[in-house]
């Protein structure tokens, strides 16, 4: 199942992907919900992120492509950081390059969704707790990056986290291809089974350190090949049995709104 939220007129709806068009929910995918008989084509319709996570959990360091990349040791446990749910944008939304940075990076992600509160659960209960899997791009002011020893800064501008296009449920998150094109051309390529920690781990691992609520994110780190982007430039993170999540970058405007 491919679940959206989407834009119709002024209303935010809750929908499933069935080929070309979009069958509206009755509810929300994060409790009881049904399928009503009405549908919408992708052009009636703007999709959005297809969740407002309250926070996202991500993870540095977690692919063992990338750690060699970057000639760090594998963690011994999942290195997390935090970025703020004010960073989200969805599919086809622009990537506001910030003026205080002169270097922001792509990094594709695998990203879980939470389904339901997870709190201190088992590794063999974690799949239970999750609603599916999405693109996520972890942008990353990768100069300011050194100066925050929390990442908080070149990880939380506005707009550095593109979520979407859907949420696939029923999928093995530890065997997908990977990759990131820029401007068409392709910069990331691995697999979801060069993880450290694999989903299934992670979920466990953060529910003992905080309450993960519904809607909730884990970008689950990013392989071998990042790399830099301008203004202008379109990015695109492509994963197995998911699909491709596209964004440009665009200048910040005057108050920091995207122009």
């Amino acid at each position: 199942m491919k679940i959206v939220r989407y834009r119709e007129g002024d209303l935010m709806k809750w929908g499933v992907m069935e080929e070309d068009s979009i069958r509206e929910m009755d509810g929300d995918p994060f409790r009881p919900f049904h399928l009503t008989s009405k549908a919408k084509g992708l052009q009636e319709i703007k999709l959005l992120s297809p969740c407002l996570p309250s926070k996202i959990v991500a993870l540095g360091v977690n692919y063992r492509d990338h750690a060699e990349e970057m000639k760090t040791p594998l963690p011994k446990k999942p290195l997390l950081f935090l970025k703020p749910s004010t960073s989200v944008i969805g599919p086809g939304e622009d990537i506001a390059y910030p003026k205080m940075s002169n270097r922001v990076d792509y990094e594709a992600e695998l990203a879980v969704v939470i389904r339901k509160l997870a709190k201190a659960l088992p590794v063999e209960k974690a799949a239970e707790y999750i609603l599916g899997y999405t693109c996520l791009n972890d942008v990353t002011a990768r100069d300011l990056q050194p100066k925050d020893g929390q990442w908080t800064t070149a990880k939380g501008f506005d707009t550095f986290a593109p979520i979407g296009p859907w949420i696939v449920t029923d999928i093995d998150p530890c065997h997908l291809e990977i990759s990131s094109y820029l401007n068409g051309e392709r910069r990331q390529h691995s697999n979801t089974k060069n993880l450290v920690f694999n989903p299934f781990h992670l979920v466990s691992f953060i529910s003992h350190v905080m309450t993960l609520l519904p809607g909730d994110v884990i970008a689950t780190g990013t392989p071998a090949g990042i790399g830099p982007m301008v203004i202008g430039d379109k990015i695109d993170i492509v994963i197995e049995e998911i699909g491709m999540l596209s964004n440009r970058v665009v200048a910040e405007g005057p108050s920091g709104e995207q122009r």
